[in-house]
């Protein structure tokens, strides 16, 4: 081989190495590998791997096993991580605006959790922005009930509770109905239930069947009283240093994510009710008198969530109630 062609064999050699060069992004989730947002999530990376041509690939961190849930926001807004999911609302104290999702009894149904989407996607996705970050979708968990280790008929009988809270949002239900709120993360929570941490939660059915909440406690009623959100976003760094088909296929993917996510949390929220109850919970409605309570509650705390927000806040709720 002469100068000549080594050289040019050395240039070929090292285009193709530019052209097909890898980028890798590590993706830290909460939740565990069979949950619906990590199923979803991880046909996302799929998606990218497929439509970059594998220039992307993006590896998916189940279960707070790269980072804990609340250290997930931070870790990719310091380069920790270059992508991440997490429950919005956990960061209400943050931010109000991050709570928008978890107002009791504002946004009760998924056309309706839509609608509310809609009309707060705008402002969060300017306080990403500001931070450095930026909002690719967002997916609800099923409507949020509450569990128990007894019949509760009205607020009064859940005094005295220990209630398990993931945001702000629940620890002010478990204050206002004179229950005692305790912190647990989702991935903490069978345990917290097995020692008695907690006896009473407000989640979805699909962190009951997660944490097999029939191995804990007895009686689950379907408030339907919101529908929380999990947001995906990534380092806006980590996203500018990618090329422009490759930022396509990852926003092409993330719009899929979003529909696909949609459906499915739809589809399965009547399925993991009917697990809680062939697993021997008593599942039903809530009372009357409780819906009532709960209602009451839940005025007081959309009250106070628009004093706390502001007019971004009151313009939300103006937005969603149009």
């Amino acid at each position: 081989m002469n100068r000549l062609t080594a050289f040019v064999a050395a240039c070929a050699a090292a285009f193709s190495a530019s052209a097909f060069a890898q980028t890798k992004w590590d993706m830290p989730t909460p939740y565990p590998a069979a949950n619906l947002h990590t199923v979803n999530i991880n046909q996302f990376a799929a998606d990218v791997d497929k439509a970059s041509g594998g220039k992307l690939k993006i590896t998916v961190h189940p279960g707070a096993s790269l980072f804990k849930a609340p250290e997930i926001k931070r870790a990719v807004q310091s380069g920790q991580a270059q992508i991440g999911e997490i429950l919005i609302s956990g960061y209400s104290n943050e931010d109000p605006i991050f709570g928008a999702d978890s107002i009791p009894f504002l946004a009760t149904s998924y056309p309706d959790a839509m609608k509310l989407w809609k009309a707060s996607k705008k402002t969060l996705e300017e306080r990403f922005a500001k931070q450095g970050m930026k909002v690719l979708y967002a997916v609800p968990w099923p409507p949020q009930g509450i569990y128990t280790n007894k019949p509760i008929n009205s607020v009064a009988d859940m005094k005295g509770l220990k209630m398990r809270a993931y945001n702000p949002a629940t620890s002010k239900i478990a204050e206002l109905v004179g229950a005692q709120p305790v912190t647990v993360q989702a991935a903490e929570l069978a345990q917290a239930m097995t020692t008695g941490v907690v006896n009473a939660n407000i989640t979805s059915g699909a962190t009951g069947v997660d944490s097999k909440a029939w191995e804990h406690v007895k009686y689950y009623y379907d408030t339907q009283a919101w529908l929380p959100k999990n947001v995906v976003f990534v380092s806006q760094k980590a996203f500018d240093a990618l090329d422009s088909a490759t930022q396509a296929a990852v926003l092409k993917a993330a719009a899929d994510a979003e529909a696909r996510g949609w459906k499915d949390s739809e589809d399965k929220s009547k399925q993991y009710v009917e697990t809680l109850a062939k697993n021997g919970m008593t599942v039903g409605p809530p009372s009357a008198q409780l819906r009532a309570d709960l209602k009451k509650i839940g005025d007081t705390m959309t009250t106070d969530w628009v004093k706390s927000a502001g007019a971004d806040g009151q313009a939300i709720v103006d937005a969603y109630r149009k």
